[in-house]
């Protein structure tokens, strides 16, 4: 692994410390705060790729592991991973991984629709696909109900998929880190 390719992770791991320092925006109507940090995973996959954007969020997750409080609202060490939230924190590795393979593998006529489409796969339905059955199994309650609860996230979750997507093709027009070569697999 170049040295380049780590600062790059290593940037990507404070990109998503950056975000949990945004305050949770309250919406009355749902009741449910929105944080920014689960657009993190949908960048790093996007901008780095599958196997950056894997290991950036790896590495946020040791870090919140060791005990710095870089998740939202403070929080951080091993209890975390203790709670019915966990399996979201885990997926964030999966989800930029997900979101990375499909952004290489479109590289070649990535634009809006496919960013916004490979936020939402990795940034939502891996992410959720994961996050729910960790509530259940955690909490003890019935699959319906954590499904019901999350959902309540997705209108939120699509904003930051449309975000992300606008960013992704913006570094790619401008300063993009994935290869061609990269994309083909023929790195």
């Amino acid at each position: 692994m170049a040295t380049r390719d780590i600062v790059y992770i290593a940037l990507f791991a404070a990109l998503m410390a950056v975000l949990g320092v945004f305050p949770p925006l309250m919406i009355p109507a749902i009741a449910v705060p929105i944080t920014a940090q689960s657009m993190g995973p949908m960048l790093a996959g996007g901008i780095l790729g599958a196997k950056r954007g894997a290991l950036s969020m790896l590495l946020f997750v040791v870090l919140v592991a060791i005990g710095l409080p870089l998740l939202s609202g403070g929080r951080g060490g091993l209890a975390v991973f203790a709670g019915p939230t966990a399996g979201f924190i885990f997926g964030w590795i999966v989800a930029a991984f997900v979101t990375g393979l499909v952004v290489e593998r479109f590289w070649t006529r990535l634009g809006f629709v496919l960013a916004f489409l490979a936020s939402v796969l990795g940034g939502i339905v891996v992410l959720y696909g994961i996050g729910i059955p960790w509530i259940t199994a955690v909490a003890h309650i019935p699959l319906s109900t954590a499904v019901a609860g999350s959902a309540a996230f997705i209108p939120g979750d699509l904003i930051k998929a449309g975000v992300a997507a606008a960013i992704i093709v913006m570094v790619k027009r401008a300063y993009p880190l994935i290869s061609p070569r990269l994309a083909d697999g023929r790195a």
